[in-house]
């Protein structure tokens, strides 16, 4: 088990905030034993049996994704979900969620080291190497590390409302999510020999987002060929220029949403994405709701 995810959710969970008029999570630890993590020894309230009587069931990281999950948790995380609980993991807990089959046909992500060991390991989950979490109603699963905080506080969004997410936020001195909605971006992990290729690139490119930039305008701004430049891009961004520049532009329309009163037009141009009927186009199919939704829900 890894202590730091399991720190969070219980910071975040754990915490009743004091503009909550009535009840809050009554949360529990459950296990079959004490577990020493690091210096500290965490010992459970309860069993395994209590997860039957649970409405949402959070399953840490696992501290080694080699070994199998214990039979009994993977049973038990499946018989609670039988009965009609909410199932969460973070980083690697997914793969407890995995082996109970609980995933199977979904989509799923984890910490970005693990990603290509879980798709491997089990080909019926659709796994999604670029999100900080993955929301599918009743199971949701979240990236590696920090994410579980980004997933823990959209919990209580989903369960409380923003204005009471945007409390435990700012108690944590974090933002109350991080680029965007149900669909968040997270950088993929750059190779170091090609970190250099698109050093000067990438900043250019950020801080003329409202111009209509093209493949090959890159190209000559890097003093590569069309071609070079996107297998660099590639390489380092897991993706073709023309994805990626779209990506940034709906992370720029996502923080002036967020940031400001401007209409969808205004910001359609300043994201460089021409007019609002194309910005609404690309973010309603990245993001997963219109720009106008994605304000009302997400503006902290």
């Amino acid at each position: 088990m890894l202590q730091f995810e399991l720190a969070l959710a219980y910071e975040i969970v754990g915490t009743r905030p004091d503009a909550v008029p009535g009840p809050w999570y009554d949360v529990r630890v459950c296990g079959t034993h004490s577990v020493r993590l690091g210096r500290f020894l965490l010992e459970p309230d309860c069993g395994l049996d209590r997860l039957a009587d649970a409405d949402t069931v959070i399953v840490p990281g696992l501290a080694d994704i080699n070994q199998d999950p214990p039979a009994e948790l993977v049973e038990a995380v499946r018989a609670a979900h039988k009965v009609g609980a909410r199932v969460v993991s973070l980083c690697t807990g997914v793969f407890v969620l995995a082996a109970a089959g609980l995933l199977d046909g979904l989509r799923a992500t984890t910490h970005w080291a693990h990603t290509d060991t879980l798709a491997a390991r089990y080909p019926l989950v659709t796994v999604d190497p670029d999100v900080l979490y993955v929301d599918n109603g009743s199971v949701l699963t979240s990236a590696g590390k920090a994410a579980a905080m980004d997933l823990c506080l959209h919990l209580v969004r989903r369960d409380y409302g923003a204005a009471i997410a945007n409390i435990a936020a700012r108690r944590l001195v974090v933002p109350p999510h991080r680029a965007g909605g149900q669909a968040q971006f997270v950088t993929t992990p750059v190779p170091a020999q090609d970190e250099h290729a698109l050093a000067d690139l990438l900043p250019w490119v950020m801080r003329r987002l409202d111009q209509p930039l093209t493949v090959e305008d890159l190209a000559r701004q890097s003093n590569m060929s069309s071609r070079h430049l996107t297998r660099h891009f590639r390489s380092v961004t897991g993706t073709t220029p023309l994805q990626w520049l779209l990506t940034q532009r709906i992370r720029r329309a996502q923080e002036l949403l967020e940031s400001t009163n401007d209409s969808v037009d205004a910001i359609a141009s300043a994201a460089g994405m021409g007019t609002a009927t194309t910005l609404r186009r690309h973010f309603h199919r990245t993001v997963g709701v219109p720009p106008d939704t994605y304000r009302q829900t997400f503006r902290a």
